[in-house]
């Protein structure tokens, strides 16, 4: 019975990574403008503009408000975003988490309670807007196709 009564609580705790690696923007913080970088980031404040960590995780706290889109590898919400998500891996939507945006991810994941207003396009790795695959999916000659044979 102690377990069951630990693991609700346990279950939001995969969010962060270590500190080490992982910047934060606090309660009392205000950045309007642009947010680029190398490293994951947790946004307790509020951003305004846009926000570049491609490659990178993105997480809006509980206390976060974000007007921008948010380019990274994996963006999780459970703050309040206004804006486009594009992520290379995943988009994660918890239960206290508002989007009001467009979403395109290879993966989506949006928990009860929380709320969408958007889009969502999924896209695999290397898929271009319109569904086609980025490299060419037939070849006319045989030279494009050993070209593509021999990047894949």
């Amino acid at each position: 019975m102690t377990p069951s009564a630990s693991e609700p609580a346990a279950a939001p705790r995969p969010v962060a990574t270590t500190t080490a690696d992982q910047a934060t923007i606090g309660k009392s913080l205000v950045i309007k403008g642009e947010v680029t970088g190398s490293e994951s980031l947790y946004i307790d404040g509020r951003v305004e503009g846009s926000i570049n960590l491609a490659g990178n995780r993105v997480t809006v706290g509980r206390n976060g408000v974000v007007s921008a889109n948010i380019n990274a590898r994996e963006i999780v919400v459970l703050g309040k975003v206004r804006g486009n998500l594009t992520a290379s891996d995943r988009v994660d939507i918890r239960s206290d988490g508002s989007l009001t945006g467009d979403v395109v991810a290879a993966r989506i994941s949006i928990e009860d309670g929380a709320y969408f207003k958007g889009g969502i396009d999924i896209r695999k790795a290397g898929q271009k807007a319109n569904g086609e695959e980025a490299k060419p999916a037939t070849a006319s000659t045989s030279e494009p196709a050993t070209a593509t044979a021999a990047r894949a």
